[in-house]
Formats: structure tokens, sequence, C-alpha cells
């Protein structure tokens, strides 16, 4: 029998699954907002390789993949699991959520952490350069000094200006737009050059939001430091927390959450490495 790579993780995964240890079983009963149900909130729309051909509910996806398994870990099956969509900031607002948690990328950071809760991190992520082909062939290099002469733009409400700041210190003021989107619409109109962003997010902006996308190479975490580790966002207070946090650390220690991070995100990207 001839085992593929994708074969050898997917029986690895399923194994990992099936033994897991559960005793985060029932620590959610009567803690979400909706009785018998687990209510995740993720984006409007969702992306790839977080979430595939933007449907949360088929499980798809690193983070589809993740919300499915803590559910499972939680008492929760499939069908008691509910999706709601949010925008990236309003997710991050002080008060009552419309969801039990909600997993969209979010950098856990001090600032973030006043008004609502995150969940200890389920991913730490290199951050990448985004540029276009024509950038590349005008001979840019990684070196600080170069990168720092490019015209750069980040999405608000993310940590990638902060991130451009400190890894690069561009010469002109980093152009701030509205979302990812808008960012590479700004790429494409030549007013900006390049953006810094998560690296699968960077693989997703290269290969389908842009015709001649490069990811130029990513800073890894022991130089990017702790602004890009991703965790779940809950209410403030929120009484699952203790829940979600064991269902995740139990996910590290058995291993289900490495096996998910193979086959949804580090399978698929392959790029060179920053340490200027």
């Amino acid at each position: 029998m001839k085992l593929t790579l994708n074969g050898i993780l997917a029986f690895l995964l399923a194994y990992a699954l099936g033994t897991a240890v559960t005793a985060q079983d029932n620590c959610a009963t009567g803690k979400t907002i909706k009785p018998g149900v687990i209510t995740i909130g993720t984006g409007d729309p969702a992306y790839f390789p977080w979430v595939i051909d933007d449907r949360p509910e088929s499980g798809m996806g690193f983070e589809g993949s993740v919300a499915y398994e803590i559910a499972d870990r939680l008492g929760f099956a499939k069908q008691q699991v509910e999706w709601v969509r949010t925008s990236f900031d309003g997710a991050l607002e002080p008060g009552e959520k419309a969801f039990d948690l909600n997993l969209q990328q979010y950098t856990i950071t001090k600032e973030r952490d006043k008004n609502i809760d995150f969940s200890m991190p389920y991913y730490t992520s290199a951050a990448a350069i985004v540029v276009r082909q024509p950038v590349i062939d005008e001979g840019i290099d990684t070196e600080k000094s170069a990168l720092a002469g490019l015209k750069w733009g980040a999405a608000e409400g993310t940590t990638a200006e902060a991130l451009i700041t400190k890894l690069i210190a561009p010469k002109e003021a980093i152009q701030i737009f509205t979302d990812t989107s808008a960012v590479t619409e700004a790429m494409k109109a030549d007013q900006i050059h390049a953006t810094l962003v998560d690296l699968p997010t960077a693989l997703f902006l290269a290969v389908l939001m842009l015709d001649d996308g490069v990811i130029l190479g990513q800073y890894p975490h022991e130089v990017s430091g702790d602004l890009d580790q991703f965790g779940a966002v809950m209410a403030q207070g929120s009484p699952l927390k203790p829940c979600v946090d064991a269902a995740i650390s139990a996910m590290l220690d058995d291993g289900s959450l490495s096996l998910l991070d193979a086959k949804w995100l580090s399978s698929n990207i392959s790029v060179p490495v920053i340490r200027n």
C-alpha cells in the first residue's frame, strides 16, 4: 500500500483525536450563550487557509478544524456548533458578544486584552512580507535599509503597523487601510509597495488576491516577538475561558494541534527567512 504525506497526516490526526484526553467534556455546561450550543465567530468573509471556500461549517481549513476540535473537547457535537460572522474590530469591542469564542487570526496583545479575554495561543505565526513582481524585478533585497525605502501599507485594527515599525522602520509613513482587501487593492494601484501579514495570510494574498504577488520573506518568531501569537476571543470575564484553555492545552500536549498545523498550514508554505 502506497502512503502519501497527506495520508500519513490524516492517519496520525485521526489517531491523536481519537485517543485524546477529554477531561474538558462538560466543563462548558451552562456557560455558553445558548444552552446546548456553542456559538463560534469568524470573519465575513473568512479566508483560505484559515477557512476553506468561506464555509466554516465544513470544518475545513486550520481555524475551522481547530474550532470544531475545541467544541468536541468541550462536549459539543458538530451539529451543536453554530457560526456567526463578525467584523474584525467589532469582536474586540467591550461588552456582550454574539459568540462564545471567535477565531479570526487575532494577535494577542495587552491593549486588546483590556476589553476582551483571549484564550491561550493556538497558533504562533511568522510575519511575512508580500510584494508584487515589479518590486522583485527592480532588484529589491531583504536588507533592512532596502525595505525601509519601500512604501508600506497595513490594515487598521491589526498589529501589522506596529510590526512594520519595529522590524523595518520605513522612511515614509505607513498607509493604513480598512482591511486586507483594501491593502491589496492599493498594491495593485501602486499606492504602496509592500505589506506585512501572518505567513498563511501572505500565501493567500500572493496566490489568490494578487496576480503577480510574491512572498519576499518571513521573520521567524524569535525576531518578530510575541505580537504574532493568535488566541480565540471571548467576552471579558467569560466563564468559558478556563475550558477553552484546557482544550487547547490538551491539543498541544497530544500533538493534534501540530497535526492540524501540518495539514492546513505548514505543508503549503516554504518561504525564505529574514534574520537581519
